[in-house]
């Protein structure tokens, strides 16, 4: 078999034992078996539109409901369509991970844009950032004082100021600073000639598993308001309190958080479904694949491996997707062209030659492997989407 192997936990017999409680079981063995169109070329991606369109409508009317503003990040997707969408049904705009991301969606008009992450502006970057900053509405974000020097240096022959917005570190330990820090790197970021409009937050502790995402929650509303407090005081009009994460969205907008960023939510996810932040049939995307081999008793094999549904597996979650017509087997072991199925003695299997759907453990890398998403409604293709901002990670 070509490329390494990734293990599973104890459901597949291996050495790696995840532990997976009963109601996270329960969860994902009801994920719901999509209807999907027949001939398709496989691996490839198949959106469920109703499904997808629900999923953007229950977003929006919960954060309307809320008086919180929704600024979905678009890093999951990478389609303008369905930032098009997004932002038809209220969104007040979108958040990207870098200024490729940014850049692809300025090109197509969506210009209301939060770079949530700390862009370190030298060389050719610091050229992107103006010429983005000059034909878009950009936010961008900060967790150094030497960072905002270097975003104000990008655009100082800007004709406006570029407004940025002070990251705090709510648990996840990855980026930003603490609350008590944020009014000085908004010192610095002011006196540099930036403009600071307010603090943001991604809390993603919530994904280590479902009892944390309350928690995580809690935070990212505490620790923003700490820390915009904090602003206050120092002499800032702070308007942007966000938070940002699929599995706290929903129990982290309230106040003072006035805008959330969650991303994940369009598709959801079998790590989302297991967590119970999205419902076993809000899934909208599955990865089509083929059953190539059956040779080795036990097992099947598909057409799908590590380049299609990625080594991403959180420690408490058993192998590397779940195929919801056949809850019992588990996908053991990736190579790069190849994904394992184990099948438990007595349990059904797909046939050699079958087409199955796959739910990704994480879907956001796993859109970033294809070119395109093929569209439809009731099993019956209707459209292909370009993946527009495939692979800028720049």
């Amino acid at each position: 078999m070509t490329g390494s192997a990734a293990g599973t936990g104890s459901i597949a017999g291996s050495d790696s034992a995840a532990t997976v409680d009963t109601a996270t079981c329960g969860r994902l063995r009801r994920l719901a078996v999509p209807r999907f169109p027949a001939g398709l070329a496989t691996p490839c991606l198949y959106v469920d539109l109703d499904v997808l369109d629900r999923n953007i409508a229950a977003m929006q009317a919960t954060m309307d409901a809320r008086g919180i503003a929704l600024r979905p990040h678009v890093k999951t997707h990478k389609s303008v369509a369905i930032a098009r969408r997004q932002l038809a049904a209220g969104a007040a705009g979108v958040t990207v991970g870098t200024l490729g991301e940014a850049e692809v969606m300025a090109d197509a008009g969506i210009t209301d844009l939060f770079v949530a992450y700390p862009v370190w502006a030298a060389g050719p970057k610091a050229k992107r950032l103006a010429a983005l900053h000059a034909r878009a509405q950009v936010i961008v974000g900060i967790d150094s004082a030497a960072g905002a020097r270097g975003l104000a240096a990008a655009v100082a022959r800007s004709a406006t100021s570029l407004r940025v917005a002070v990251e705090i570190d709510s648990g996840q330990h990855r980026t930003g600073v603490t609350f008590d820090a944020a009014a000085g790197v908004a010192v610095a970021a002011r006196d540099a000639g930036l403009e600071v409009i307010g603090v943001f937050t991604h809390g993603g502790h919530g994904y280590a598993s479902g009892a944390d995402r309350s928690t995580a929650a809690s935070d990212e509303v505490r620790l923003l308001g700490e820390a915009a407090a904090r602003l206050g005081a120092a002499g800032f009009t702070v308007s942007l309190i966000s938070a940002g994460s699929s599995p706290t969205a929903v129990l982290s907008a309230v106040a003072p958080v006035n805008e959330e960023r969650p991303g994940t939510y369009v598709f959801w996810d079998r790590q989302m479904v297991g967590l119970g932040a999205g419902e076993p049939d809000a899934v909208a995307l599955v990865v089509l694949s083929t059953v190539v081999s059956a040779a080795v008793p036990g097992q099947v094999v598909l057409d799908a491996g590590a380049k299609t549904l990625t080594k991403d597996r959180p420690a408490w979650l058993d192998g590397f997707g779940a195929l919801p017509a056949y809850p019992s087997a588990t996908v053991s072991r990736v190579y790069d062209y190849h994904a394992v199925v184990w099948i438990p003695p007595g349990t059904p299997a797909p046939a050699l030659g079958e087409v199955v759907a796959v739910v990704p453990n994480h879907v956001c890398p796993v859109v970033n492997q294809f070119d395109e998403l093929v569209v439809g409604r009731a099993g019956v293709a209707l459209e292909r989407w370009p993946v527009d901002a495939r692979g800028r990670s720049d």
